[in-house]
């Protein structure tokens, strides 16, 4: 207790009471703080959320991480509702003031939803279409089987007879196929699902895949989707007879193939993600149909999708119903080098058998590479070729052994071989880029092209010049750049599959299911090139096979992804563990043990540079969406432009709101006196008078008296001003000397602070107005001011 607290004890002198009106008032002061604080609280909350989702969608469109319309949906959603909250706040604090923040959020959130309520075009109310017809709308039918039906009818080569069952069937199929009501459509719970999808926990999509596929599979197919088919069947039929009057009238078999839209383009080729039907018979046709129709939901078309930026509503699947083709031959031809954009060269990969074993990767196939000038033969490998797929005599496939003797021989001639190439050329001309393309040879010798789209190459600037510069053509030229030692070299085999140079720790996938635990950054080691892999090609370093060739499916992925893969190393999955740390160039090719440049693996940098969603749609939904959310233009609150009708984007918004709403919490303080008597006096060694009203928990216990110490203050901010407020000690009044009363009396006409009757910042009230998290300081002078903290 101080001097003058003893002397008013001794004189009996008691301090003035708080009157029931102060107390009242008092207490209606809290009430309003607390309900306003309250609001403050949420804004502040809200305006936090929502920079984060900003940040999050410029890390997603400036980041090489793969989204999904789901992950664009919500984060838009998630800065909406919370900018949209800040503004019902901010009304709280200052009803009316900014009424003009609501019709200019709601003017941009339109625009927002415009873009993401998007429809694709309207189709015509086709559900079959004959690929007779050499214009029908790849819309329609899906880029694949408008191109089979183009090149049929201009580029002299003989394509199978068939029919599509269109998007336009399909989008009937998944509105109806659990019941009439838009509810029950099957549509609508696969939306349900897809939103549920966790990109980054393959178990929860593998089963999320498989529960979309069962509902698929036993949903029925509308009746008038139903009668069409049997039609279109039925013409096809009449028509194959009609032209094999002399010939065998046996009942046709088809294969059911996909043909989604934006399958086969020019970025995006799909290849063997999507699931085929082989010879399947008229009894078979409805389930074959769904089995197509589910395999968009298998697991590594999903992550192929999202990889690549496709929105999965702008991916209805056509169905493509043509002739089986029994082959005595099958392959791949690419009309130039598919790892070597200036290698012009024709390569044709040919099997015995159906050309299903080349493209999934499954038996090792002859390779023909031919000059494309005088189509002479400038190299030839015959494969030891021990299997081959056939058709099964009464319905699908079956895989059968090679006679030993015939196992060397080459499967086709030096004619077809040129005869081919010719074909490849003539298809390569009329569609303006190198071509992929699926041939077979019947039994009687017909070359009958199956399928043709863009080839996937690797091109020098897929890769940056350090990585170039790091590839020598050479083992010896690798060495002298590289620690490495002859040891550590673990093959020296195999094909390019796709080129380049990377390193990671080794994952062996010996079963399918092995990929639920595959890691990001990872060198993917398995048996067979399969397309189905392809569900991990995004997050991987580098890929080896042990079986499969630069035609398989998964070698196009790899190259669409620019991920090094080499495929034909015999023995690879045993010569390496797992975890084990490895490098791979696919430019010699070889793999060494340890890796490239350093003792540790980069996690950031090791996918693809260059994220490969940029142009897609998923990704310009983004973009565009962010042109409306991101961009700040207030940036001075000072200046007179900082006003609502200069919000142009939801950032602006909250750069508005939470000044504002800073300086409205701010004038609480500024205009509402309240009683002394109502405060708490801090006692504390520095001689400014502080008084303290606390608004909502900002002591640590109810304090008893007029003075509180500062150990029992809980206000957080309150405290944290202090220390730093205090930091410089204050050295005290002028010491007593032998003069005594006379020097106290000469310092205090040099230090006006120690005068009574002059002004001084050590006799003036200063206040606190605090709460756990908030403190409202006025400082009162000559010019008083406020402090706000938060």
């Amino acid at each position: 207790m101080g001097l003058i607290d003893r002397l008013r004890q001794w004189l009996g002198i008691k301090e003035a009471e708080e009157t029931p009106e102060e107390r009242q008032k008092t207490e209606e002061l809290r009430d309003q703080f607390k309900e306003r604080y309250h609001n403050f609280k949420v804004l502040l909350a809200a305006n936090q959320k929502s920079l984060e989702a900003m940040a999050e969608i410029e890390h997603a469109l400036f980041g090489n991480k793969p989204f999904s319309m789901t992950f664009v949906k919500s984060k838009c959603t998630d800065v909406a509702v919370n900018v949209l909250r800040m503004i019902l706040n901010l009304e709280h604090l200052a009803p009316q003031k900014y009424d003009l923040l609501s019709p200019i959020f709601f003017q941009i959130r339109k625009s927002i939803d415009d873009i993401l309520m998007e429809k694709r075009p309207f189709l015509p109310r086709d559900i079959v279409a004959s690929l007779q017809n050499r214009n029908i709308p790849p819309d329609l039918v899906g880029s694949k089987m408008a191109s089979l039906s183009e090149m049929g009818g201009c580029c002299n080569v003989d394509i199978p007879q068939g029919f599509v069952i269109t998007s336009y069937a399909y989008d009937l199929f998944v509105q109806a196929g659990k019941g009439r009501r838009k509810e029950e459509a099957l549509q609508t719970e696969i939306n349900r699902l897809m939103q549920t999808c966790d990109f980054d926990d393959m178990e929860s999509m593998h089963a999320i895949s498989a529960k979309i596929r069962q509902m698929i599979i036993q949903a029925k197919i509308p009746d008038e989707v139903v009668s069409q088919i049997e039609i279109a069947w039925q013409n096809l039929d009449s028509q194959i007879k009609l032209e094999n009057s002399t010939k065998d009238r046996s009942p046709i078999r088809v294969a059911l193939r996909s043909s989604a839209i934006g399958e086969d383009s020019m970025n995006s080729s799909f290849a063997g993600q999507y699931h085929s039907e082989l010879n399947v018979s008229k009894d078979s046709i409805f389930e074959s149909y769904k089995m197509v129709i589910a395999s968009k939901y298998t697991l590594h078309a999903m992550m192929y999708r999202i990889n690549k930026g496709f929105k999965d509503e702008d991916v209805p699947m056509a169905v493509g119903c043509v002739q089986m083709v029994d082959a005595a031959v099958g392959g791949v031809i690419y009309s130039a080098n598919p790892v070597d954009m200036s290698d012009n060269s024709i390569w044709i990969n040919a099997v015995f058998g159906l050309p299903k074993a080349v493209v999934d990767g499954s038996v090792p196939s002859d390779l023909f590479i031919v000059s494309r000038f005088d189509f002479k033969i400038v190299k030839e490998e015959i494969a030891i070729k021990d299997k081959k797929f056939v058709c099964y005599p009464e319905e699908g496939i079956v895989r059968m052994e090679i006679e030993p003797s015939q196992r060397t021989i080459p499967t086709i001639s030096k004619d077809q071989v040129i005869e081919l190439s010719k074909i490849a050329l003539r298809l390569e001309t009329h569609f303006g880029s190198a071509q992929d393309i699926e041939w077979a040879i019947d039994n009687n010798g017909k070359i009958i092209i199956l399928q043709s789209r863009p080839l996937q190459q690797n091109r020098l600037s897929d890769f940056d010049s350090s990585n170039r510069e790091t590839s020598p053509s050479t083992i010896e030229d690798f060495l002298k750049k590289y620690p490495f030692d002859e040891k550590d070299l673990i093959a020296k085999e195999g094909v390019a599959a796709s080129s380049g140079v990377a390193s990671g720790e080794a994952f062996v996938a010996l079963k399918h299911v092995d990929i639920l635990k595959f890691q990001p950054c990872s060198v993917l080691v398995i048996r067979q090139a399969l397309p189905e892999w392809a569900t991990v090609v995004g997050q991987a370093s580098a890929i080896l096979s042990e079986q499969g060739s630069a035609a398989s499916h998964l070698a196009s992925v790899a190259r669409e992804f620019r991920v090094p893969a080499i495929f034909g190393i015999k023995g690879i999955t045993s010569a390496i563990k797992s975890g084990e740390p490895i490098t791979v160039n696919a430019d010699i090719p070889a793999v060494w043990r340890g890796l490239l440049h350093t003792s540790e693996i980069d996690k950031s940098t090791c996918s693809t540079k260059n994220n490969p969603m940029k142009g897609s749609p998923v990704y310009s939904t983004l973009e565009r969406c962010s042109r409306h959310i991101v961009p700040l233009g207030l940036l001075d609150p000072d200046s007179s432009d900082f006003k609502p009708d200069n919000c142009k984007t939801l950032h602006d918004i909250t750069r508005f709101i939470h000044e504002k709403s800073v300086s409205e919490m701010f004038s609480f303080g500024k205009n509402h006196n309240f009683p002394e008597k109502s405060s708490k006096q801090l006692h504390y060694k520095v001689p400014m008078q502080w008084y303290i009203l606390d608004l909502d928990n900002g002591f640590a216990k109810p304090i008893k008296g007029k003075y509180v110490k500062l150990e029992e203050i809980a206000s957080i901010p309150m405290v944290a001003f202090w220390e730093g407020f205090v930091a410089i000690q204050w050295e005290g009044p002028p010491p007593m000397d032998g003069k005594g009363m006379m020097s106290v009396m000469f310092h205090s006409t040099a230090n006006t602070a120690l005068t009574t009757g002059i002004k001084s910042a050590y006799a003036q009230h200063n206040y606190f107005m605090i709460s756990k998290n908030y403190t409202d300081i006025l400082i009162t002078s000559e010019n008083p001011y406020n402090i706000l903290i938060a």
